[in-house]
């Protein structure tokens, strides 16, 4: 890679704390995977068995670590957005060659970061600010251990763990799952705070759906693309859209960036960086649990109600339909 061309200055977070980025559903849904009987103890044998050294050694053996020699831009760019993030601890970075764009937060005790070749290829140095602060926000806020449980059930597998047997595990995978997804919606904010670029932030959602380089693309087109999928469809489109993200680690990339225009038109986003935010050692003073499970609870509740109403309406216009049969039948 080039080297990284000046830039504006950006706002230094002095003592953030993850709660200024964390969405409440993201903290709803991990007090909810904790309480998934047998979830301690997936967590005990998958630690116990691999240990620190072990998670390690698996996901960097075939992997090169960022230095002042190797990958020097990306090890500028983590440089910058562990200062602007404040960040307690840095931690190390790893290139892996891989063609799938993708990156990841891995790790127990010293959580690392590692980016796929495909998306170090594809994002511009902007883009990867965003995509680096993201895995960052990660690290923040301890999200690391549980997507390393999910990656380990998702790619070892379940039969492949024999420390696992005799625990019912579906239910883990399935709450691991939830809660990987929302975390996700934390994570796209700790993108946007970290790098400090709206735009830049929308484009990685747009490349990451569908690749694309310079002046092949339209932020403004994706945008609306990402409204119209959230506002149209019936019942039918509701259901398919809450079966196709069962499975999945991470939200559509459309919902995911309007999710966070969402946030940012809410003003959430200008208030952080006018300083207003929560300081490590004051979180809940500052934001209360309880508040996180109530505003989490607004979330959820919308969503059942765009899926409930698309279903009312559907049983409504064939209610009707039923109706009109039925009255043109009777005049024959």
């Amino acid at each position: 890679m080039t080297s990284i061309p000046a830039a504006r200055s950006r706002l230094i977070l002095k003592d953030i704390s993850p709660v200024a980025w964390e969405h409440p559903a993201d903290r709803a849904a991990l007090q909810s995977l904790r309480s998934v009987p047998g979830f301690d103890e997936v967590v005990k044998r998958i630690v116990g068995f691999f240990g620190e050294r072990g998670i390690r050694l698996l996901f960097q053996a075939n992997a090169v670590r960022t230095g002042p020699t190797q990958f020097p831009v990306l090890h500028t760019l983590l440089t910058e957005v562990c200062t602007t993030m404040d960040c307690p601890e840095r931690p190390d970075l790893f290139i892996t060659q891989t063609p799938i764009v993708n990156a990841g937060a891995i790790g127990m005790d010293r959580p690392f970061i590692i980016l796929n070749s495909g998306a170090v290829g594809l994002l511009n140095h902007d883009e990867l600010r965003v995509l680096i602060s993201h895995e960052l926000g990660h690290v923040m806020s301890g999200h690391a251990l549980y997507r390393t449980l999910l990656v380990l059930i998702l790619t070892v597998g379940f039969q492949n763990l024999p420390f696992l047997a005799g625990l019912v595990l579906l239910p883990v995978q399935l709450a691991l799952l939830e809660w990987s997804r929302k975390s996700e919606l934390s994570a796209d904010r700790a993108g946007l705070i970290g790098a400090q670029d709206p735009d830049a932030a929308m484009r990685v959602f747009l490349k990451l759906a569908g690749g694309g380089s310079p002046g092949e693309t339209d932020l403004k087109a994706f945008m609306d693309q990402a409204r119209e999928y959230e506002e149209q469809g019936g019942a039918v489109d509701t259901v398919y859209k809450i079966i196709n993200t069962l499975g999945a680690t991470h939200p559509f990339n459309t919902l995911r960036a309007a999710e966070l225009e969402r946030w940012v038109a809410a003003g959430e986003y200008g208030k952080i960086m006018k300083g207003e935010y929560a300081r490590r050692g004051a979180e809940q003073a500052e934001r209360p649990l309880a508040n996180d499970l109530a505003d989490a609870a607004g979330h959820y509740a919308r969503e059942a109600k765009k899926t409930a109403g698309s279903v009312v309406d559907a049983a409504k216009k064939a209610a009707q339909a039923v109706s009109d049969a039925f009255k043109d039948a009777t005049k024959r």
